[in-house]
C-alpha cells in the first residue's frame, strides 16, 4: 500500500512539475538563456502576493473555504519567484565569471 501511494505521489509531482505554469516559467528562467530574466521575474511576486491577500480576505469574510487553499497557493508562488530572483542572479554571475575565465585561456597547441 505504501508503494502505491508513493507511486501516485511521484506521478502527481512530475505532472505538476511539467505542466504548472509557474514551474514551466521557473524552469525557463533557470536555463542559461533565461538567467537574465530571473531578477525581473521577481516582480511577478507582487500580483501573487496581492491575490493571496485578496483570497485570504474573502475567506475571512465567510466566503468559500477553498479560497484558503488558493491563498496558500498564491503565497507559495510568490515565494518561489522571490527566491528565484537572487538565485538566478548569483547563477548568472557565476556563469559569466566562468565564461570570462574560459575566454582568457590561450588556445591549445597542436
Amino acid at each position: 500500500m505504501f508503494g502505491f501511494g508513493l507511486a501516485i505521489a511521484a506521478r502527481l509531482y512530475h505532472f505538476i512539475r511539467r505542466f504548472a505554469p509557474t514551474n514551466v516559467l521557473l524552469d525557463a528562467i533557470h536555463s542559461r538563456r533565461g538567467l537574465k530574466w530571473g531578477t525581473p521575474a521577481m516582480l511577478l511576486a507582487i500580483p501573487y502576493g496581492l491575490a493571496a491577500v485578496y483570497c485570504a480576505g474573502l475567506f475571512e469574510a465567510g466566503d468559500g473555504g477553498w479560497l484558503s487553499l488558493l491563498s496558500l497557493l498564491s503565497l507559495w508562488n510568490a515565494l518561489k519567484f522571490l527566491v528565484a530572483g537572487p538565485g538566478t542572479l548569483l547563477a548568472l554571475l557565476n556563469v559569466r565569471r566562468r565564461e570570462g575565465i574560459s575566454n582568457q585561456l590561450p588556445p591549445p597547441a597542436h
